[in-house]
């Protein structure tokens, strides 16, 4: 009896999105990532070919955590009063990219100024080559004065730039078309809002293909199901030619798992959840690795460890 062939036949793929500039590029990074491209469903290499493997950035604050635990601390607090110091550990930890996390220039914490901000990213950049990505403080009205001026600083280095919303986009839309950035399209885990907006941006010439989707995530035990459904929908929605889905993905998994209970609390716990040195890198790397079998291209993280063990089994799955 034989087998059935019972491979699809897509007849869409995922836009490739470089991250980056070499100074051959204009900008002085020591390397780019280029992420997207896939053909098919992830890690089904007979499916479709996978050209760029997911990549993965670790963060960086640009002032002290509060509430960053342990196993954070001691990878960390050394170099986490200077993000320039902090970008560069990231780097010896082997991120393929830094993501700043401009945390001070909101108004409850430190209200730095524009100008503040851009010597911030400046000094960054200088003390890291690798490819940046570069987030705001999640209020509008000061972020619509900060990123501008942090575009412009990093004018020619071809950043990641977030975020983009339904109700707030104009601005860093602006921006990022003067001085010459990618986007992140931040939406609700939601198909339509995804979609919407992705419409809102293109609509001011801005190009569709220079946009990376986050579609927001959750951490393990805390909504993955259904965060893992829509991005497995978003996915084959773009395989089979939705074009406002086939952007690359980002997932902000760091930030998620280290909210968890499971992951934040300390030794006290160690009889029943196990060490807290080892439960948090691994409800991080177990997060992210889930949820990139649904389709993500870009992880945030924290844990070097976590990282390592993602990119095993990333390794594993694609020789699979």
């Amino acid at each position: 009896m034989s087998v059935p062939d019972a491979k699809e036949r897509w007849s869409g793929k995922i836009t490739t999105v470089t991250i980056g500039a070499t100074p051959a590029e204009g900008g002085t990074r020591g390397s780019t990532v280029t992420l997207g491209g896939e053909a098919g469903i992830p890690f089904l290499s007979f499916d479709g070919e996978t050209p760029n493997p997911p990549a993965i950035a670790l963060d960086v604050l640009d002032v002290e955590p509060a509430d960053w635990p342990g196993p954070l601390a001691q990878v960390y607090s050394d170099v986490w009063s200077d993000p320039a110091a902090w970008a560069k550990r990231v780097k010896e930890l082997g991120a393929d990219l830094v993501n700043l996390r401009l945390v001070s220039i909101h108004p409850d914490e430190g209200d730095r100024s524009p100008e503040q901000a851009a010597e911030t990213v400046k000094a960054v950049l200088e003390a890291c080559d690798l490819p940046l990505i570069i987030w705001g403080c999640d209020v509008p009205e000061k972020d619509q004065r900060v990123m501008p001026k942090v575009a412009e600083v990093a004018q020619g280095e071809n950043c990641l730039l977030g975020a983009v919303t339904e109700d707030e986009y104009r601005t860093l839309t602006a921006a990022a078309q003067a001085y010459g950035h990618k986007l992140i399209a931040l939406s609700p885990c939601d198909i339509n809002k995804a979609k919407q907006v992705n419409i809102l941006v293109t609509d001011m010439g801005y190009p569709l293909e220079d946009i990376i989707i986050y579609p927001s995530t959750a951490s393990l035990g805390y909504g993955m199901e259904y965060i893992y459904s829509i991005l497995e929908r978003g996915r084959l929605a773009a395989l089979s030619g939705d074009k406002l889905m086939a952007q690359p993905v980002l997932l902000d998994v760091g930030l998620e798992a280290w909210r968890a209970k499971e992951a934040r609390t300390g030794d006290e716990a160690a009889e029943v959840w196990g060490p807290a040195a080892h439960r948090g890198p691994l409800w991080e790397a177990v997060t992210a690795t889930d949820l990139l079998q649904g389709g993500c291209d870009l992880l945030i993280m924290r844990h070097p460890r976590a990282m390592e063990a993602v990119r095993k089994a990333v390794s594993q799955l694609i020789e699979a």
